[in-house]
């Protein structure tokens, strides 16, 4: 199992459609995959018309046992989504609570990597989409993954954003003494702008190899899958933006493979 955490303290900036394109190519590969939500906001579970307001079973069901992940609950709390092949385990708004229910519980951090364990053989990915901010959501996901992608839109103060995500990066990875590889991934890049020119080359001048190569670009494709409520590349496999993401799952394999 690959499991490839999608985040950044910045909302807005192409988490969730990173993660529901990502899937999507590697579903349509023949891999087996799940996706799960990790935000209070539900913009992932959403995107597959489900309600984060509304639903029964969710991620927020795994943090309710003391720490521990009862046998069988994983399976129970993941749904298939629209495309085949790839299935979801969806958020709930409740999620927002966690922070202050888990106040004073131990081994709160390392819950979703006991969950995974539990589907290790069931998936061949995991793709883990987070909440925009700093917390037990979020130390669970960088503590289960091998590989943390950090997109980040091509504009200023998306810049000051990853600013304050690789400061936090630093500090989990030396409280928990791992050394998780991570790549920058540009995104909403429009090489019309010279804002978004300007903004791609301080990224990569700034932050160098830990810097994709290419960026994704604005593609309002993207948008018109997310109204239908389908992966990009079963809308329009041929788009600017589903081919950037193409060459993008050819690296994380590439990346994730050579740390095996």
């Amino acid at each position: 199992m690959k499991i490839w955490a999608i985040a950044n303290q910045k909302g807005g900036v192409g988490k969730t459609t990173s993660v529901v394109s990502l899937g999507g190519l590697l579903a349509q590969q023949g891999k087996r995959v799940l996706v799960m939500d990790l935000d209070p906001h539900g913009s992932l579970t959403s995107y597959f018309k489900l309600d984060p307001d509304n639903i029964e079973q969710s991620v927020f069901d795994l943090f309710m046992h003391q720490g521990k992940v009862p046998d069988g609950l994983p399976e129970q709390l993941i749904t298939a989504t629209s495309c085949q092949g790839m299935d979801i385990m969806p958020a709930s708004t409740a999620l927002a609570t966690l922070e202050r229910r888990m106040v004073g519980v131990d081994g709160m951090g390392l819950i979703i990597s006991k969950t995974l364990a539990m589907l290790w053989e069931q998936y061949d990915y995991v793709l883990l989409d987070n909440s925009p901010s700093l917390g037990v959501l979020m130390i669970n996901a960088l503590a289960a993954s091998q590989q943390l992608v950090v997109p980040v839109q091509t504009e200023f103060l998306a810049i000051k954003g990853l600013e304050r995500m690789m400061h936090t990066l630093e500090m989990v990875i030396r409280s928990q003494k791992s050394n998780l590889r991570h790549l920058i991934l540009p995104t909403m890049f429009d090489r019309r702008t010279q804002a978004s020119t300007q903004s791609l080359r301080t990224i990569k001048k700034t932050w160098g190899d830990n810097v994709w190569k290419y960026a994704i670009p604005v593609d309002t494709k993207f948008r018109d899958a997310s109204m239908a409520g389908v992966v990009p590349s079963e809308l329009d496999p041929t788009t600017h933006g589903v081919r950037a993401y193409a060459k993008l799952l050819q690296t994380l394999n590439d990346l994730t493979s050579s740390q095996a």
